[in-house]
């Protein structure tokens, strides 16, 4: 079994029940990227809803990097699988909305899908999940490539110009690849992750009992955003539908 070094674990050493509630993260140089980044969606917002809609995505972000979640999920994998499904099914589709018509259409959906199914399955493997604890560079590698390649591919599957067709086929194909890694993190008979065999005994879990519990986060609550949007997709062809349709 290896551990790592506190001082190398972003947002620092696995919490305890106690300890839990005041391990906000104020690292200065998060805070002045959030920052920029909320100054930057604000000038671009063409309205009130394009503000909601920045105002939103800069919440989970805050949820996800500066409460006690980012420290809790040094403890336990099931805290990290809610932090990433923050980060790519909830952030990255406002931060898509926030961002509105973009001036030049999003192409290559399948290539989208492909870099974010990689990168997905790539980081929650137990490889290069304990080499993304190993240092704040590797984190925060981890962290941008998969919030990087979900705005990419929200923003395929939102576009207008998108097809309903290709629109549904991403979001759906992203719902089949997240349940098929969620299937095996929840069905595996043994832990898979170290850094977090010594961590979860304080929010009386076992480890293989956190690792279910990602499982069945990433299985569940993480499908809703594409669902959803899948509906929402739907809605809008039959509406044009309707439109296009000659009157009797």
């Amino acid at each position: 079994e290896r551990t790592m070094p506190n001082d190398e674990i972003y947002c620092g050493p696995a919490p305890d029940l106690l300890s839990m509630p005041w391990r906000w993260n104020f690292d200065p140089v998060l805070l002045a990227a959030l920052a920029l980044l909320s100054f930057a969606l604000y000038r671009n917002s063409r309205d009130g809803v394009h503000r909601s809609y920045a105002a939103a995505a800069m919440a989970v972000l805050l949820v996800a990097f500066v409460s006690p979640l980012c420290a809790l999920a040094s403890a336990l994998f099931s805290a990290r699988v809610l932090h990433h499904i923050l980060l790519v099914a909830v952030a990255a589709p406002l931060l898509v909305l926030a961002l509105g018509r973009l001036p030049w259409r999003p192409r290559a959906p399948h290539v989208a899908f492909a870099a974010h199914t990689l990168l997905f399955w790539l980081w929650h493997s137990p490889v290069a999940y304990q080499f993304a604890l190993s240092s704040h560079a590797a984190y925060w590698l981890m962290q941008l490539s998969l919030l990087g390649s979900a705005v990419w591919l929200w923003m395929v599957a939102l576009d207008q110009r998108t097809s309903a067709g290709n629109a549904c086929a991403l979001l759906f194909g992203t719902v089949l690849q997240m349940g098929m890694l969620a299937a095996l993190l929840t069905f595996s008979r043994s832990p898979l992750y170290d850094a977090h065999v010594s961590t979860t005994a304080a929010f009386g879990l076992s480890p293989l009992e956190d690792q279910q519990l990602a499982g069945v986060l990433m299985w569940v609550p993480a499908a809703g955003p594409y669902l959803v949007a899948m509906l929402w997709r739907i809605r809008i062809l039959l509406s044009q539908n309707s439109l296009d349709r000659p009157a009797s």
